[in-house]
């Protein structure tokens, strides 16, 4: 009161007002600000726990990055397609494990088997040529590198989709895949690009040109339908044409086909669920703010001269 004149005098002038309820409304403001900044982190408690168990199939994407998918045949090239159609398989198949095998002249694992989708996502999306040392199509490593990355025990419950042109010289793939097939994984092919083929683009001398061959001619990169098929009928699987089909029919297809196999538990996580209390504190703030809004500064007029926070 000082601070507003000679307190004699302001008492004359304001005869009802209470000295201490100033601070009670302090006080108010201050523990209904607080309650609403715990209310606002949200506390929760644990409540029970839950034992979560789920069952997939266990999926190897195998992507072609050798340097013949740049070839322009299809728009805008092969790798781009490939790579669009691998994404939209991972969105497709969504609720089993997936992995990630990226091969050229040799096979890299890429990404082992998870149910983190987002990363399949982002490692289909960043796949080129550069990623490979060595130029080929070894469709026979990722074929073993698939079949090295499952677990030991899963006999039945294991597919690997190949993304390729299928133009491999590579003898022993159709040899790799009767082994792997009678180890029960379930082989199916998808082919990018066109029988007539196309020219491989590439850098030489600082400029664009296309790939040559020892005489110096252009090389012309064509869609080994045939091989693709033999290797999905030993595998017991099927083969698609990305170009002849839609590529929605054929992840749909492949959906189905993979639905008919049997899942296997793979995975039992203990989860704790948590309840929110955040609603206690809201309305313990609305009771220390409303409090404080609906004392005034006056003395309680029932007590007359006698002050209730005196």
């Amino acid at each position: 009161m000082q601070e507003f004149g000679d307190t004699t005098l302001l008492a004359q002038m304001m005869p009802l007002y209470s000295k201490y309820k100033h601070t009670v409304k302090f006080l108010l403001l201050l523990f209904g600000l607080s309650t609403l900044i715990i209310a606002w982190a949200n506390p929760q408690w644990g409540t029970k726990r839950e034992k979560v168990k789920q069952k997939s199939v266990d999926i190897f994407i195998a992507l072609d990055i050798s340097q013949s998918m740049m070839a322009e045949d299809i728009r805008p090239n092969r790798l781009e397609r490939a790579r669009k159609f691998s994404q939209q398989l991972v969105n497709t198949l969504k609720g089993n494990r997936m992995g990630i095998i990226l091969f050229a002249g040799n096979a890299y694992l890429q990404m082992p088997l998870t149910t983190d989708y987002a990363a399949a996502q982002l490692f289909l999306r960043s796949a080129n040529p550069n990623q490979a040392p060595t130029q080929g199509t070894a469709i026979s490593d990722a074929l073993d590198l698939a079949e090295q990355s499952f677990e030991e025990d899963n006999k039945q419950h294991k597919a690997i989709i190949i993304v390729t042109d299928g133009e491999t010289h590579d003898q022993e793939t159709i040899q790799f895949a009767q082994e792997a097939a009678k180890n029960g994984l379930l082989i199916y092919t998808v082919g990018v690009g066109t029988a007539s083929g196309g020219l491989i683009p590439t850098i030489i001398g600082g400029r664009e040109d296309y790939k040559r061959d020892q005489s110096g001619n252009p090389v012309r990169s064509a869609l080994n339908e045939k091989m693709m098929q033999d290797l999905a009928d030993v595998g017991n699987g099927s083969y698609f044409n990305l170009v002849a089909s839609n590529p929605d029919d054929v992840s749909e297809s492949l959906k189905i086909s993979i639905d008919k196999m049997e899942k296997r538990e793979f995975e039992a996580r203990v989860f704790n669920e948590y309840e929110s209390y955040f609603q206690y504190f809201i309305a313990l703030a609305i009771l220390f703010l409303g409090a404080e809004f609906l004392i005034s500064y006056r003395k309680n007029r029932w007590l007359g001269e006698k002050d209730l926070f005196g």
